[in-house]
């Protein structure tokens, strides 16, 4: 066009953002073109490209529309913008955390699938919901236990996670598919006889005693197990919960001196 005016769609072709998009930042006055004076149409300049381009730059450095609109007419910035740039900065930082988090639990699960063929979907979400929360699990125990076993519950190799990982779904497995028998079946204590060994593997011999030596009056079992719990619901109903703590306070009884 004369004058080096473009219309609505000439301007989104050579900016290549959409015309709703164009449509709606003219609608909450971000950017505002000149209309024609007698057609009445969106007349965009160059300084209309210049505006753009520090709207998708600041997009890009994860600012939302509303603070755009707030510091899109500054000229220039000096030290204070800083203050503003560090808070985006911590932004992004917690994103790139949750999606390293979130590619973890996936290429956990397509392992775990592909290598147990099918999964009960409740004991696969309590799975996912126990790696997503993580980062909570570990700053709640830094907070109650000693560095050095929480750094063995949760530095464990790849190998070592997935083999927790199977080991959590066969035994979910086995809990729903035994449930409702007698406790002192034994088919039932074999399987708490499994669960128990694989707990006290997870934790480690070495983490036990460390626990049992350790000057932590305020804090017992009970509460780390429903401090974690919250965070990392169980596969299991309430029903199934009661009845593996039946099947367990039964194995106990019996293993009493072995413990």
């Amino acid at each position: 066009m004369k004058n080096d005016f473009y219309s609505i769609g000439e301007f989104s072709e050579r900016t290549g953002i959409s015309i709703r998009t164009l449509h709606y930042y003219d609608e909450i006055g971000l950017l505002t073109p000149d209309k024609h004076p007698t057609s009445g149409y969106r007349q965009y300049s160059n300084q209309d490209l210049l505006t753009l381009q520090k709207i998708v730059s600041f997009k890009f450095l994860g600012y939302n529309l509303e603070q755009i609109g707030e510091i899109i007419e500054e000229s220039s910035f000096n030290p204070s913008f800083n203050e503003s740039l560090q808070l985006q900065k911590k932004a992004f930082e917690e994103k790139k955390e949750q999606i390293e988090s979130a590619l973890t639990a996936i290429n956990r699960t397509i392992t775990l699938i592909e290598e147990e063929g099918e999964v009960d979907s409740i004991v696969l979400m309590s799975l996912i919901n126990s790696i997503q929360t993580e980062k909570e699990q570990r700053l709640w125990l830094d907070q109650h236990t000693k560095p050095d076993i929480v750094e063995h519950l949760y530095d464990k190799s790849d190998e070592a996670k997935l083999a927790i990982d199977k080991e959590f779904v066969q035994l979910s497995k086995e809990v729903k598919r035994l449930y409702g028998k007698p406790a002192h079946d034994l088919e039932v204590q074999a399987m708490v006889d499994k669960y128990m060994k694989a707990s006290f593997s997870f934790i480690g011999e070495e983490t036990m005693r460390a626990l049992a030596e350790s000057n932590l009056p305020e804090i017992d079992e009970d509460t780390i197990l429903a401090e974690l719990q919250k965070m990392a619901p169980s596969p299991y109903t309430v029903e199934e919960e009661k009845w593996l703590n039946e099947a367990m306070e039964y194995y106990m009884s019996q293993h009493m001196e072995d413990i």
